[in-house]
């Protein structure tokens, strides 16, 4: 069966669904991004023809030619959000318009055709109300469906150049906490012989590549015993950019927040955009600027710096506790819980995305 219910989109449920018991099953204990929802969305594209044959259908494998461009010169980019169910019933997102900004600056960086912002916010409507039921209730904490919109080159050759095709999908999972363990302070381990982006890279586009590069630092940092990585600066190695997937704020003693500028090298978080405009509507002075390493050792061994947190889609705030390098730490905040600045920002950033608080900025966006 297939219907027609939106201008990009076809709709083709599958027959076979997961059944109400294994969804209630996945909802009861939502993991990170381990199991998918019945289906996802798809739109293609091709120099010739544009952008065309828009349909949510069966998840399943995709069916890509081994010498496709995204095997062999890494296109591909991709966006994180969530869907939230309010107590009401209805299902919302949060600042979608942003993703979509986003994922466009990212395809023009990797040479990939830009997804048309209706179409994105299409393509996650459409699928959220096929597979709706997938969305955990507003009781269930911090529970989510978890929204991954992606792009791949397809075009098939290994010619050294843009791809000519390329495909764009929506996959869904439902999500817990991304911390199972609870909101504890992590312990970050400082990058000392690698770096995420340099100038003129990809560090402000949200591209595979550049969460592939951290993955050997980050198991470095594991057999240190830390949870994350953060990284410096190519040019310098002095400034501190992010860690392999959130941005960085350091609170100080008398309530003023820094966070490190956006410099082509930093993703340009849309968590870390909300948590700026909270913060400063709490009272807070928040800078934007260089912050060096040795800066974020001296303040926090000298109890100047109060709090560090970090903050991204999946895991929203995190409080980090120790920076940890091979002949040293300091560690700031609470040893088991976050400090009280990234706790107020925390609720108030779920409040309103739960639909618990008044949202002033018009962030929130209806999907079903």
């Amino acid at each position: 069966m297939q219907t027609q219910t939106a201008s990009h989109f076809s709709i083709e449920p599958r027959e076979d669904r997961a059944s109400a018991e294994r969804v209630a099953e996945v909802l009861a204990a939502p993991a990170f991004g381990s199991v998918f929802t019945d289906h996802m969305a798809r739109i293609d594209w091709d120099a010739e023809a544009g952008w065309h044959d828009g349909r949510v259908s069966a998840y399943g494998p995709l069916s890509v030619d081994p010498a496709a461009a995204i095997f062999h010169y890494g296109q591909e980019i991709f966006e994180g959000m969530k869907a939230y169910r309010h107590e009401d019933g209805s299902i919302w997102t949060f600042r979608p318009e942003r993703n979509a900004e986003r994922f466009a600056r990212s395809a023009r960086r990797l040479a990939l055709p830009e997804v048309p912002e209706d179409v994105f916010l299409e393509a996650l409507r459409a699928l959220v109300e096929l597979d709706q039921h997938w969305v955990p209730s507003a009781e269930g904490g911090e529970t989510s469906l978890y929204l991954r919109p992606f792009m791949i080159a397809t075009e098939v050759g290994l010619g050294v150049r843009p791809s000519r095709s390329a495909a764009f999908l929506v996959i869904a999972s439902p999500a817990g906490a991304y911390f199972a363990s609870g909101l504890r302070p992590v312990s970050i381990w400082l990058s000392q012989d690698y770096t995420r982006a340099a100038p003129g890279g990809t560090g402000a586009a949200k591209c595979g590549g550049n969460y592939a590069a951290s993955l050997m630092p980050m198991a470095e940092g594991q057999r240190h015993g830390c949870d994350q990585v953060v990284f410096l600066d190519a040019v310098e190695q002095t400034w501190v950019e992010e860690l392999g997937g959130m941005n960085l704020f350091f609170v100080y003693e008398d309530g003023s927040i820094v966070t490190p500028e956006l410099t082509g090298t930093i993703l340009e978080g849309v968590t870390r955009d909300s948590v700026i405009t909270l913060a400063r509507e709490r009272g807070h002075q928040v800078t934007e600027r260089r912050y060096s390493i040795e800066e974020w050792r001296a303040d926090a061994a000298s109890g100047a710096l109060a709090e560090v947190f970090a903050c991204g889609t999946a895991a929203v705030i995190t409080p980090v506790g120790r920076l940890v390098w091979p002949d040293g730490e300091v560690r700031t905040g609470p040893a088991d819980d976050a400090g009280e600045v990234a706790a107020g920002l925390r609720r108030s950033l779920l409040d309103i995305q739960y639909g618990r608080a008044e949202d002033m900025h018009g962030w929130m966006h209806r999907l079903v």
